[in-house]
């Protein structure tokens, strides 16, 4: 994932690194939320539920993520603007993940979870969190409001006239003159802007599941689709980085643990395990972690678009990647109940979203293909493209 926050890195990079850290930084009970020893005892058929409702709701946002991550490619490489998909502003677009960031992230994610380990032992919780609340308020707003935009686009009335707007801020005059913000929406975007902030709302005054969760889906589906990994060698030396990272914060220590039990913000999937005793009023949950969808999450989605690179009419690696999340979710569920202890989910996630479309490519001799296959970063084609060059897309091409 591109999660952490921050190193000599460039602003969009390190913007992505934080938002991703945050993600696996906060699931200690993701991981273990799927694996939380919870006072209250479930019945079989409320722990069912929320169980299989976790995995469904893990497994959308990777799936539509990864289909509107390659509309979002395509958009790229076509240099269009298509409002129906929500990129026309640079900050829509998607980040590339290079091999030296993936290599960085899970010591910047170390440092960033250990630092707020730090805040929560120094500074009163109530106030961390005040603050927490107001931060994801916001992005959560912006966050849902992208993912709505596809769908308003099909659902907005025709008899209402969608006026474009702008947002500009300058800093300077004349020549010396300096774009701070511009930004371009229309009125399908403010209905989905009033929507979702109502939702924002909803989330800070009363906490709710169904709230958080809107948000958590939102924020997972935006990190599927627009954090792009340039190839596979990146997508492993990422993952199997943050692989060590869970297995060491979550076994380790309790780090981890600690955070994320502090830390109320809408960075994991809730589910009760008491909604057929109690409604919708039920305090009894099951959580999943939003770092263990993103992060094999973005891999999967690299895998759909090599399959779309390959040009055979055939999304074999997606599909094989995708069936072994499933897999590694569905284990690591097992694996916690039959040893009743937390377990780091990428610790099963990994190995078989990497494993399984390996075997696949070896079978099928495409090997080599899919480790030559890359994809180059925005910045790069803008440069080639204004030095009258051709960027290389695909070096397997």
């Amino acid at each position: 994932m591109s999660e952490a926050q921050t190193a000599p890195a460039s602003a969009p990079e390190a913007a992505a690194a934080a938002v991703l850290e945050a993600l696996n930084a906060s699931d200690p009970t993701g991981s273990e939320a799927l694996n939380a020893t919870v006072k209250f005892v479930a019945s079989p058929e409320g722990t069912a539920l929320a169980y299989g409702s976790l995995v469904l709701m893990a497994l959308l946002p990777i799936f539509f993520g990864a289909l509107r991550s390659v509309s979002c490619s395509k958009s790229k490489e076509l240099g269009d603007n298509d409002t129906d998909s929500g990129f026309r502003n640079a900050s829509e677009m998607p980040e590339t993940i290079t091999s030296r960031d993936a290599a960085r992230f899970p010591i910047i994610a170390s440092c960033t979870l250990f630092g707020l380990y730090l805040f929560f032992k120094v500074f009163s919780q109530e106030y961390i969190n005040m603050l927490l609340s107001i931060y994801f308020f916001v992005l959560g707003v912006l966050a849902l409001s992208h993912t709505m935009s596809p769908l308003m686009s099909r659902i907005f009335p025709t008899s209402i006239p969608n006026k474009q707007f702008q947002l500009l801020f300058t800093q300077g005059s004349g020549d010396a003159k300096e774009e701070i913000v511009n930004y371009e929406f229309d009125t399908k975007n403010l209905v989905c802007l009033v929507i979702s902030s109502v939702v924002g709302v909803w989330y800070v005054l009363k906490k709710h599941w169904i709230a958080n969760n809107l948000f958590g889906l939102a924020f997972a589906l935006n990190g599927v689709e627009l954090l792009h990994l340039n190839n596979v060698s990146t997508g492993c030396i990422l993952l199997w980085g943050l692989f060590v990272y869970d297995v060491f914060w979550v076994f380790g220590t309790n780090v981890m643990v600690t955070v994320a039990k502090s830390f109320e913000a809408p960075i994991k999937l809730v589910f009760p395990q008491d909604l057929l005793e109690k409604g919708l009023g039920a305090s009894n949950f099951a959580m999943l972690g939003l770092g263990d969808i993103v992060i094999p999450g973005i891999f999967i989605a690299l895998l759909l678009r090599f399959d779309v690179s390959l040009k055979k009419n055939s999304r074999t690696y997606f599909y094989t990647s995708f069936l072994a999340y499933i897999f590694g979710l569905g284990l690591t569920i097992f694996v916690m109940h039959t040893f009743k202890h937390a377990q780091p989910a990428l610790l099963y996630l990994v190995p078989a979203c990497v494993g399984f479309p390996v075997v696949v490519a070896l079978i099928k001799g495409e090997f080599t293909e899919m480790f030559r296959y890359e994809e180059t970063p925005p910045e790069e084609e803008a440069a080639a493209v204004a030095n009258g060059d051709e960027p290389e897309k695909k070096k397997d091409q």
